[in-house]
């Protein structure tokens, strides 16, 4: 149980990073993107098939970020320039990528697994430090008996993740990011004060889609393999993540509304962990599982809120009935 936990946390971290650019779309510029369902995909195929012919990890990292943020910008393009409503925008970018990527890859499934990632490159200067000794060692003497193979993605993956939370806060708070942040509360009235709506939603939707992108890049270079049909379901995902970190560590400033959607999307990964190892749950009803934590993480503080109202409904008219008695 503790090496699947572990796996989760792991893979939760890069999520993150998705879930992020998920956050900038849905929840700052209010804009219901699908375009992640694509780019997702096309960062893990241009990081593979640049990999593939000789580029280096890093580089061809950069190149899926780039690949990433023109996708989302030309669905920014869509929306404010063609007039196209932002949801139909999405569709039709996601739909444009599926061929995009198959293109780009020139086969459904890309292996990495005798190639030189970011995650080889990272292990092998890792095995030097000894920390990974260290910290097993701790793990040992607490009693544990599977211990994880290395401790460099996850340490390594955190630190990223965490830099790109800081930045994005850093970024929501400078004279662009509060505009930003006014276009997903009230568009109009942004426009009053003269600033151009319409190049600012083009780079908030590149953005998201560059940070997606890396998140695709990365689990494609951790797994070993880029495929086609790996972005399914990403949005749902990123929802999720969303959602769940917003409902347990609340939302009342920027930096804490973006810490918690990575401890959502941390949570999202162990969740499923745990119920993946039910007997009655196939590999295949992830999806499902998506779904219905969604909607559980949607309806539960909503019940939560009506019953504490009702509560308190009654507790003042037993405070009314009993003044009046006094009366």
């Amino acid at each position: 149980m503790l090496i699947a936990m572990f796996g989760a946390v792991e893979s939760g971290i890069i999520y993150a990073i998705m879930a992020l650019g998920v956050y900038l779309t849905f929840r700052i510029l209010d804009f219901p993107d699908l375009t992640v369902d694509g780019s997702f995909v096309t960062g893990g195929a241009v990081a593979a098939i640049s990999i593939i012919n000789g580029v280096p990890p890093a580089i061809a990292t950069i190149f899926a970020i780039g690949a990433g943020f023109l996708a989302g910008c030309i669905t920014g393009l869509l929306h404010t320039k063609g007039k196209i409503n932002a949801l139909l925008a999405g569709i039709l970018m996601m739909t444009a990528l599926y061929s995009i990527n198959l293109r780009i890859m020139d086969t459904p499934t890309l292996s990495l697994l005798n190639e030189t990632t970011i995650f080889t490159q990272l292990q092998t200067i890792w095995g030097n430090t000894g920390v990974d000794q260290a910290l097993n060692g701790l793990l040992t003497a607490m009693g544990a008996d599977r211990l994880p193979s290395t401790w460099a993605f996850l340490l390594v993956m955190l630190v990223i993740t965490i830099t790109i939370k800081l930045a994005t806060d850093f970024y929501l708070k400078t004279e662009i990011g509060l505009a930003l942040r006014a276009i997903g509360d009230n568009k109009r009235m942004i426009r009053s004060l003269s600033a151009n709506t319409d190049n600012l939603t083009i780079i908030g939707v590149g953005i998201s889609n560059g940070l997606v992108a890396l998140a695709g890049a990365l689990i494609a270079q951790l797994g070993g393999f880029a495929d086609v049909g790996m972005g399914i379901g990403m949005i749902v995902i990123g929802l999720a993540s969303v959602i769940i970190g917003e409902a347990l560590f609340g939302t009342k400033t920027v930096a804490r509304a973006t810490i918690a959607v990575i401890g959502g999307a941390i949570i999202y990964r162990m969740i499923v962990t745990v119920a993946l190892r039910f007997d009655f749950v196939e590999t295949g009803d992830m999806k499902l599982m998506t779904a219905l934590i969604v909607i559980a993480a949607l309806i539960t503080p909503k019940i939560i809120h009506a019953r504490k109202e009702k509560q308190r409904r009654l507790q003042k008219r037993a405070q009314l009935h009993q003044h009046a008695k006094g009366a």
